[in-house]
C-alpha cells in the first residue's frame, strides 16, 4: 500500500508505503462508535439543574391548618403538586466524564485515520515550513486540496512562525500528532497531514495494534 506526498502547490513529490497489516482490511466502525461516545459526552458540562422545593424561595408558612377545612393536608406552597413548587426528579450538576482505555483510544484513531485514507480525504504533505510568520504564503491551502469546509492540520513539532503562519486559516484548525483523537479525525472534512507527523501518528497507532 502506498500514499501519495504532495507539496504546497498540490504535486505529487513521491510515495509512502504502508504497513497493510496496520492499514489494509475493513474499517471497524463498532470501535469508532465507542470513541465518538466517549468523545462527545465528555464535552458536556453537566451543569443543568432545577430547585428543589427546598430550593425554591417562599413556601415557608403552612397555607391553612391541617384539620377541620375540608381540604387536602398541605405543608407547603413550594409543594412539587403546586404551581411554581419545587422539581422533583429534575437534573442536578454532576460530572458524566469518563474514559476508555488508552490502547482502544489509539485503536479507534487508527481506524478513523484509515477511513480517511480509504475515501481520499488524508492528504500527506512533504513539510510545512516558515521562517517568518506569514500566512500568505499558505493561503491557497484550501483552494489546492479542495477544503470546503472545517478540515484539520496536523503537524509534528512546529515552530513558532509556522504556527503563528497558519493560525489565521480560516478553514483549518492545528493539532498535533501527539494529541490527535478520532474525534477531530472524523469531524473533519479532510486531514492535512506532513510527513512527519504522518509517521508519528503510525508509531502511536502501531503500539496500540501490537498489544
Amino acid at each position: 500500500m502506498n500514499v501519495k506526498v504532495f507539496d504546497l502547490q498540490g504535486s505529487e513529490v513521491g510515495q509512502l508505503t504502508l504497513d497493510p497489516q496496520l492499514w489494509d482490511g475493513r474499517v471497524n466502525l463498532r470501535l469508532l462508535s465507542q470513541a465518538v461516545a466517549m468523545y462527545r459526552t465528555n464535552q458536556r458540562a453537566g451543569t443543568a439543574s432545577t430547585k428543589t422545593r427546598g430550593d425554591v424561595s417562599g413556601g415557608g408558612k403552612k397555607p391553612w391548618k391541617q384539620k377541620h377545612t375540608g381540604r387536602a393536608r398541605v405543608g407547603s406552597i413550594r409543594s412539587p403538586l403546586w404551581r411554581h413548587g419545587g422539581s422533583v426528579f429534575g437534573p442536578r450538576p454532576r460530572d458524566v466524564h469518563y474514559r476508555l482505555p488508552q490502547t482502544i483510544r489509539r485503536r479507534a484513531l487508527l481506524e478513523s485515520l484509515k477511513g480517511k485514507l480509504r475515501d481520499e480525504e488524508l492528504v500527506v504533505l512533504d513539510e510545512l515550513a516558515a521562517e517568518a510568520p506569514k500566512t500568505k504564503p499558505f493561503a491557497k491551502l484550501a483552494s489546492t486540496f479542495e477544503v470546503g469546509r472545517r478540515s484539520v492540520i496536523v503537524l509534528d513539532r512546529p515552530s513558532a512562525a509556522l504556527l503563528k503562519s497558519l493560525r489565521n486559516l480560516a478553514r483549518f484548525e492545528l493539532c498535533s500528532a501527539a494529541s490527535l483523537n478520532a474525534f477531530d479525525v472524523l469531524n473533519a472534512q479532510k486531514v492535512l497531514v506532513t510527513k512527519a507527523a504522518f509517521e508519528r501518528l503510525e508509531a502511536r497507532v502501531n503500539d496500540a495494534s501490537s498489544n
